[in-house]
């Protein structure tokens, strides 16, 4: 029989999607159908069709991305936005009308045929974590952000470059460079914060300690840091030895909830409230409004997703759940907003840096790619496989506004009302 595998699974694909896969697919007997002028989706082996049958949809087709079964020749950010915008708006709603009239048995029972016989393939070692006890006790978040962060400074140092930081730079020149953009991104939390010489301020999820840095050398303020993960902490504190500025910087392993010492004079938290969770995000707000002198800024720079209907019915991604951020959680910018308020702050200031967010993935991914190799001896080829497919996935998120990211400025105003903010928006102090 000549090799016809591509050709019965785009046909597979027309079915479930609604419409022909835009895509060209070759498949492990090395047959191809599709469109010759876009990305090849390749299906090294017959063992992703078994994770599809047994885990249909994106976790399948990550597992099976992770365990290097499939995979893209040409543009990755072309052939995720080509999928994405083929997958039904309601594909939900779909899939539950495939179950009712028996077309989902229909399309299962074909692929069961093309992939042969086989039992459920466990999932790609090492990259999922297993968790114990409830969502967002201390014990379950220490063990999540191990898992996400401590993989090795080096392997993220290549990916993040010489900046190390973790979250949203601001490109004050799109093409500028990526630490350029980060310096920026730094100075700009320091100057809504209003900083001055001698202030403490409180980073809450310092990461490798450059926000508390920058700030030490450039605004001349005390700083703690607090992290979760033991080797952030680690590569913070010996860069803020070599800074000479260990009697003014304090780098702790230590939960968020754990901090009394206040008060302090500013806080922020950049990239820390998306591991939060929705059922510790008002404590989070409370607690950043007790820990701030009043006349304090708070400055939270947190991804936000879309409202819903049924905010009840919120999922968190299955692929991000399971291989990168365990118990990671996204909130509307507005349900942010009001859990602050709640907790007694004033909120000044909200700007939007969504396209921000998109440069600053498409330069890591950059990163990551010329660095590959190394960052698989790093780490693992399951994990740097990982971080590429997320990163640009992510990328095209921010780009096609199906999620944002926010720097949202609040006070703990004074007794008598007063904010000490200025009265003209942009001049901060």
């Amino acid at each position: 029989m000549a090799a016809d595998a591509a050709h019965r699974l785009a046909a597979l694909a027309a079915q479930a999607l609604g419409t022909p896969l835009p895509l060209r697919l070759r498949a492990w007997d090395g047959s191809e159908s599709g469109p010759h002028d876009t990305p090849v989706l390749v299906v090294r082996r017959r063992r992703a069709l078994h994770r599809l049958l047994w885990q249909p949809g994106e976790l399948g087709l990550a597992r099976a991305w992770v365990a290097g079964e499939i995979d893209v020749e040409g543009d990755l950010y072309e052939a995720l936005d080509r999928l994405t915008a083929a997958v039904p708006p309601d594909a939900h709603a779909l899939g539950r009308r495939m179950l009712r009239d028996g077309t989902a048995v229909r399309l299962a029972g074909s692929l069961l045929r093309l992939a042969g016989p086989g039992v459920p393939p466990p999932p790609p070692p090492e990259e999922s974590v297993r968790r114990r006890g409830g969502a967002h006790t201390k014990r379950r978040d220490q063990a999540a952000i191990s898992h996400h962060y401590d993989v090795g400074n080096d392997f993220y140092a290549r990916v993040l470059g010489p900046s190390m930081v973790y979250s949203c730079a601001y490109w004050e020149r799109p093409a500028g460079t990526l630490e350029d953009a980060q310096a920026a991104k730094l100075d700009l939390v320091c100057r809504k914060l209003a900083l001055r010489p001698g202030d403490r301020l409180l980073d809450i999820g310092c990461g490798w300690g450059s926000m508390v840095l920058h700030a030490a050398e450039h605004y001349g303020v005390r700083a703690t840091g607090v992290t979760l993960s033991v080797e952030q902490a680690d590569l913070a504190r010996k860069r803020v030895a070599e800074a000479g500025l260990t009697d003014r910087i304090d780098i702790r392993v230590q939960d968020y909830r754990d901090v009394t010492d206040g008060p302090y004079d500013a806080i922020s938290s950049i990239g820390m409230a998306e591991h939060v969770g929705q059922v510790r995000y008002q404590e989070y707000a409370e607690r950043a409004y007790r820990l701030l002198r009043p006349g304090g800024r708070f400055l939270n720079h947190q991804i936000a997703r879309r409202p819903l209907d049924d905010e009840a019915g919120y999922r968190v991604d299955a692929f991000i759940d399971r291989y990168v951020f365990p118990d990671g959680e996204l909130s509307p910018v507005g349900s942010t907003v009001s859990s602050l308020e709640r907790a007694g702050f004033e909120v000044r200031d909200l700007e939007a840096l969504r396209e921000h967010y998109a440069l600053t993935l498409r330069a890591w991914v950059r990163n990551l790619e010329e660095h590959f190799a190394e960052a698989e001896r790093l780490t693992s080829r399951g994990r740097a496989r990982i971080w590429r497919l997320y990163m640009a996935a992510s990328a095209l998120a921010f780009e096609r506004n199906r999620i944002g990211v926010n720097q949202v400025l609040a006070v703990r105003t004074a007794g008598d009302g007063t904010s000490s903010m200025p009265l003209v928006r942009g001049t901060w102090n």
